[in-house]
């Protein structure tokens, strides 16, 4: 079973994420679960509800930015081992290092398919054989 926690303040990006992970029974297994926050303080307030077995998050939010959530996690005895998976329309290298120096895993670039984020999160939740 996996317990992810998506955090993304678009609802269209939300829930095609949600979509993209729900169809693919290797990411979730039988009985997993997404759980979205609509932003970082809403993700903050959901984190003690965990354990997540892996947090997908974009950068760009109002209230606290994906970074800011991925710094929080990783200074947590509870969260500093969770995958994170990244996701932001931020193309530039300079971006991408700063995101993955802050903690994250992986840096996925919007536009991205659902087979690439199926394939990241199997991968992130070690079950890619």
């Amino acid at each position: 079973m996996a317990k992810i926690l998506l955090v993304d303040d678009s609802m269209s990006m939300r829930a095609f994420v949600r979509s993209a992970l729900v169809a693919n029974p290797a990411v979730l297994g039988d009985d997993g679960e997404v759980v979205e926050a609509a932003g970082g303080f809403e993700a903050l307030r959901l984190l003690p509800r965990g354990p997540y077995e892996l947090v997908i998050t974009d950068i760009n939010m109002p209230d606290v930015n994906g970074l800011e959530l991925v710094q929080f996690m990783r200074k947590s005895d509870q969260h500093k081992n969770t995958p994170i998976i990244l996701i932001s329309t931020q193309k530039a290298q300079r971006d991408k290092d700063r995101g993955l120096r802050l903690g994250a895993n992986v840096y996925i670039e919007k536009p991205f398919t659902a087979d690439a984020l199926c394939a990241e999160a199997i991968r992130q939740l070690g079950r890619d054989g």
